[in-house]
């Protein structure tokens, strides 16, 4: 099968891997190859964490600069980030609520207003999904389910290799069992929110 490679980027604490691992395991008991990799700035929470996925006949985890299939960015600034990994077919998923720096809250920086980073985004990329992961994973009843949110948009984005079910699957198997109510609601959320788009 063509190699699917997705990029994730977001921040400590959104749960970047945990939806990349939930991928992964999903694909593997489809028996389709997969590979991963994650980079993650310092441990404590908000530094930068990006992982990427590759479905199919890959032997490096590592994404080439305008070669991702689907970026799935979980914060606003991430994805303008992730730039250099888009080409001209990259689909973008870009969860619209922002997190602050805490070097912003302790006026040390700046950080751009989110309608400008939506403003660059739609201007930068040619298939862009804008979804508020944020606004719907509260609706589902807990604000970390954010991840489920974006994964759950993304099974909804044309050409994903793997099916609702199976993934459903996969988050059954390592969500806790006490969660995994919230987070299939979040998960459908996410999934309805760009099938209707």
């Amino acid at each position: 099968m063509k190699t699917y490679k997705i990029h994730l980027a977001g921040v400590g604490g959104q749960g970047t891997i945990k939806a990349s691992s939930i991928i992964g395991e999903a694909a593997m008991k489809k028996g389709i190859n997969v590979v991963m990799s994650e980079l993650h700035g310092m441990a404590q929470r908000g530094g930068v964490v990006t992982t990427e996925v590759k479905i199919g006949d890959a032997h490096s985890p590592v994404i080439e600069n305008g070669d991702a299939d689907l970026i799935i960015g979980f914060e606003p600034a991430e994805v303008l980030r992730s730039i250099k990994k888009a080409g001209g077919k990259t689909f973008v998923i870009m969860n619209s609520a922002r997190i602050v720096p805490f070097t912003v809250s302790l006026g040390m920086s700046t950080y751009p207003d989110n309608p400008l980073l939506i403003k660059e985004a739609i201007k930068k990329f040619s298939y862009l999904y804008i979804i508020d992961a944020k606004k719907l994973a509260k609706r589902a009843g807990n604000i970390m389910s954010l991840n489920m949110v974006l994964l759950g948009s993304a099974v909804a984005m044309p050409e994903f290799p793997l099916g609702y079910e199976e993934i459903v699957q996969s988050m059954k198997e390592s969500l806790p069992e006490k969660t995994i109510e919230i987070n299939l609601k979040a998960f459908d959320l996410g999934f309805e929110g760009i099938k209707n788009m």
